[in-house]
C-alpha cells in the first residue's frame, strides 16, 4: 500500500479519477436489485471492474472497495468512520449508545467500559461455563435423531454470552426467542439497506409487522435481563455489573439507554455470528468427513481420550485451522460500511465527504489474487509456512484497527471447545430437508441445517 492510497487531498487542484461505474444498475433501484438476488456473486465480481467502482442503491452514490490493501487502509484510516447503510439499518437493532455504532471520543470510553471482560488473560475465567455448554450440547444430541442446527447453535451461542457476560441464567426459551427474532430482524435490517425505500417500510405491509414484532421483541428481552438484574441487588463480577457501575466523562453513572444498547450489542450481533459461525462448523464437519476425522483423531491426541477441556484449546492446531477456514469461506459478517468524513483518496480515487463506502469480508477472503485453490476448503492453508502467503487484510474475520472485534479470543474460544468436542463424540449427515444453501441477511448462514449424529 502506497503513502496515495488512502489520505486527505493535497489541494483543491489534485486531478484524481472518479472510480467507475459498476453495470447493471437499474432504474429507481440502482444496483438494489442486484443486491438483493444475488449480493454474494455481485460483490464478488466488483474487483473485475476495479479496485474501487462506484454503485447506485436508490439515490445513493456508493463506493464499494474491492482489495485487501484498501480494506485495511480504509479500515485503519482516521478519514472514515463507522457509518453508512449498515450502520443506518442496523440502528433500530444497536441504538446509538453502545459501542458498535459510537466513534471517536464515546467509541474509545465506551470500548475501555467492555473491554476488561475480553481480555486475553480473562479468557480462562469462562472456562467452566464454556466446557459444560460445549459437552451439554453433545449430550442433548442422540445418535439418529436430527438436530435443527439453527437452534442448537443459538442455544449454546447464547447461554455462553449470557452466563459468561451477564451471569444470567438463561433459560433455552429465551434463546429460541432471540434465534426467530434475530433471523427476521436481520433479514429486514438488510432489504432496508440495499433496497432504502424509507417511509414504504413504516406502512403495515405483513413484513413489516413481522420485522417490527421481532425488533421490539429483543428490546423487551433485553430489558427483562437488566431489570432482574436490578432486582436481584447483586453484582457479580460480569459485564452487566461494570455498566450498572459504569461512569460517563463527567463522572456521573451512565444512562439507562446506553446500558441498554450495550446489552444489545453483547447478546444480538455477537450471538447472531457465533450462532452463524457454528452452523456452517457443522456443516463443515457433515460435508468434508475426512476433516471431521482429521479433527477427532487430534482431539484424542491432546486429550488422551479424556473429555476435551479449555486447556486443550491452544494446542488443537488442526482444529483451530478448521474453524480459521470456515470463517474464511462463510464469514458470519458479509458486508461492511464506512463514512467518508472528509474529501480524502483511496485507491488514486476521489472519494468525496460524506460518501458511503462498502466492501465485503466475503468476496475479500474468496479471491483467487489472494488464495491459490480459493474455493477449496484447505485447513492447512492456515500452517505457519503457507499462511505468509496470504497478503495482509485478506482474511481479518474480526476486523482490524480500533474497529477490531473486543470479543476475538472469547469467540475463537469457544468455537474450537465446541468444534472439538462435537468431533470427538459424532460425525454428522445431512437428513431429507435440510438446506445447507446461504441465507443473505447482514450475516450469512445456511438455510436449515438438519444433521443426524452418528457415533463413531
Amino acid at each position: 500500500m502506497t503513502a496515495e492510497s488512502v489520505g486527505p487531498l493535497a489541494h483543491e487542484s489534485c486531478k484524481l479519477r472518479e472510480p467507475p461505474l459498476a453495470g447493471g444498475a437499474v432504474p429507481v433501484l440502482g444496483h438494489g436489485l442486484k443486491l438483493v438476488r444475488g449480493p454474494l456473486a455481485f460483490m464478488s465480481r466488483l474487483r473485475d471492474h476495479g479496485d474501487v467502482v462506484r454503485l447506485k442503491l436508490g439515490p445513493r452514490t456508493v463506493y464499494a472497495v474491492n482489495t485487501p490493501a484498501l480494506t485495511g487502509a480504509l479500515a485503519l484510516s482516521p478519514d472514515f468512520k463507522i457509518d453508512g447503510p449498515l450502520w443506518e439499518s442496523l440502528e433500530g437493532l444497536l441504538g446509538k449508545e453502545g459501542v458498535a455504532t459510537a466513534n471517536g471520543r464515546r467509541h474509545r470510553r465506551l470500548r475501555r467500559t467492555i473491554q476488561p471482560a475480553f481480555r486475553l488473560d480473562a479468557i480462562p475465567g469462562y472456562a467452566p461455563i464454556m466446557e459444560e455448554e460445549a459437552h451439554a450440547l453433545t449430550e442433548r444430541w442422540q445418535p439418529g435423531r436430527t438436530v435443527d442446527c439453527t437452534s442448537e447453535s443459538f442455544r449454546v451461542a447464547v447461554r455462553i454470552a449470557a452466563r459468561c457476560l451477564l451471569r444470567g441464567e438463561y433459560m433455552d426459551e429465551r434463546a429460541e426467542r432471540l434465534s426467530i427474532d434475530l433471523a427476521t430482524v436481520f433479514r429486514g435490517m438488510y432489504r432496508r439497506m440495499v433496497i432504502p425505500l424509507g417511509p414504504l417500510y413504516r406502512l403495515p405491509f405483513p413484513a413489516n409487522r413481522e420485522f417490527n414484532r421481532a425488533l421490539a421483541d429483543m428490546h423487551l428481552l433485553v430489558d427483562e435481563i437488566v431489570a432482574e438484574r436490578r432486582a436481584s441487588g447483586q453484582r457479580p463480577d460480569d459485564l452487566l455489573s461494570a455498566l450498572l457501575e459504569a461512569r460517563d466523562d463527567k463522572g456521573d453513572p451512565i444512562g439507562e439507554q446506553e446500558i441498554h444498547d450495550q446489552v444489545v450489542a453483547i447478546l444480538t450481533p455477537g450471538s447472531e455470528t457465533v450462532a452463524s459461525t457454528i452452523m456452517w462448523l457443522l456443516q463443515v464437519l457433515a460435508e468434508h468427513p475426512e476433516h471431521a476425522e482429521k479433527v477427532r483423531t487430534e482431539v484424542e491426541s491432546v486429550t488422551g481420550g479424556r473429555p476435551v477441556g479449555f486447556e486443550h484449546v491452544r494446542r488443537l492446531a488442526y482444529t483451530n485451522n478448521v474453524v480459521t477456514e470456515s470463517m474464511r469461506l462463510r464469514p458470519a459478517v458479509w458486508i461492511l460500511t464506512r463514512r467518508a468524513m472528509t474529501d480524502t483518496v483511496l485507491g488514486g480515487y476521489r472519494i468525496p465527504a460524506g460518501a458511503d463506502i462498502v466492501y465485503s469480508p466475503y468476496a475479500i477472503q474468496r479471491d483467487g489474487r489472494s488464495y491459490a485453490r480459493n474455493l477449496d476448503f484447505d485447513p492447512d492453508r492456515w500452517l505457519p509456512e503457507r499462511s505468509r502467503e496470504v497478503p495482509k487484510y485478506a482474511m481479518s474475520p474480526f476486523g482490524v484497527g480500533n474497529r477490531k472485534c473486543p470479543s476475538d479470543h472469547f469467540s475463537t474460544s469457544q468455537l474450537t471447545l465446541i468444534t472439538a468436542a462435537v468431533s470427538s463424540k459424532y460425525r454428522f449427515e445431512q437428513v431429507s430437508g435440510s438446506d445447507d444453501t446461504t441465507r443473505v441477511g447482514i450475516t450469512l448462514r445456511p438455510h436449515r441445517l438438519l444433521l443426524t449424529p452418528v457415533p463413531w
